[in-house]
């Protein structure tokens, strides 16, 4: 089923009760930023209401502008000091079981932020112990020792997402490169840890193309897969191709477990940190 059109299935209904109040304030006291927020998560509403957020690092600019993503892009600020510090606060704030770090990229700095992230992980774990930590990693040009200084940090699970199919990646994503995605993959695997990517669907790829970088990402290493329906954020954005079927949302669901990934999020809604506690068993 090809249409343009949003179908039923995307229509979100926007839910603030629960914990979002909770989840906002403490976001905002603390001056963090979050994906959830600047990517224009559909699951914010959702997942804030649960008690959870995704912390976003390393400010709100990237320094890559890629055609799908609604974070900002330009000239970043120096990275603060006390961010660590202000995270680890919001985590234990937060009584979260599970924690999801990601950052913009920064190709900018000299080791390109991998300095920052081992302070923040370390320090989100030596106040809160108790606390899964998951990463959602930049590809760090596939610098095998800026990626190892946040792997010895040891997280619990480490990603870094591929986005896209190999032949659209030139126009979807700025600077990264496809083979770069699966060799930061790979050295990530490698280390032994949970390793994790996600793509996003309806940007023009083909199924025969779909199954193919589940199976590259598979050979790469990862055992942990989210695929999720691409939504245009803004008009100067790409634009949707295609809004893909929950029914052939679960066929690569069927064919990812089928070839050997432990546990695939597949759906019109998913993203790549949505429900990720459900990897590790982690009851909320």
């Amino acid at each position: 089923m090809k249409t343009t059109r949003k179908p039923e299935w995307l229509r979100i209904k926007i839910d603030t009760s629960g914990n979002y109040s909770k989840i906002q304030k403490i976001v905002q006291e603390n001056s963090l930023n979050t994906i959830c927020s600047s990517g224009l998560c559909p699951n914010k509403g959702e997942c804030w209401s649960r008690g959870t957020a995704t912390f976003m690092i390393l400010g709100e600019i990237c320094t890559r502008s890629c055609r799908f993503c609604a974070t900002k892009t330009g000239k970043p600020e120096e990275c603060d000091p006390l961010e660590a510090n202000r995270i680890a606060k919001a985590v234990s704030l937060m009584k979260l079981k599970h924690c999801v770090i990601t950052s913009v990229t920064r190709d900018d700095l000299p080791d390109e932020g991998a300095s920052h992230w081992v302070s923040v992980i370390e320090t989100c774990r030596e106040k809160n112990p108790d606390t899964t930590i998951e990463v959602l990693l930049p590809d760090f040009g596939a610098n095998k020792e800026q990626i190892s200084k946040v792997v010895d940090t040891k997280p619990d699970i480490i990603s870094h997402n591929i986005e896209t199919v190999k032949r659209l990646t030139p126009a979807t994503r700025s600077k990264a490169d496809y083979n770069t995605s699966l060799n930061a993959l790979k050295i990530m695997a490698d280390s032994g840890l949970l390793t994790k990517s996600s793509i996003m669907l309806g940007l023009g790829e083909t199924p025969k193309e779909v199954a193919e970088t589940i199976k590259d990402l598979y050979n790469a290493g990862c055992r942990l897969l989210c695929i999720g329906q691409y939504l245009q954020p803004t008009r100067n954005h790409l634009p949707v191709k295609e809004y893909i079927t929950p029914e052939q949302f679960l066929e690569y669901k069927q064919y990812s477990l089928k070839i050997g990934f432990s546990h695939v999020e597949s759906g019109p809604l998913v993203r790549s940190s949505y429900m990720s506690e459900n990897a590790l068993s982690i009851d909320l």
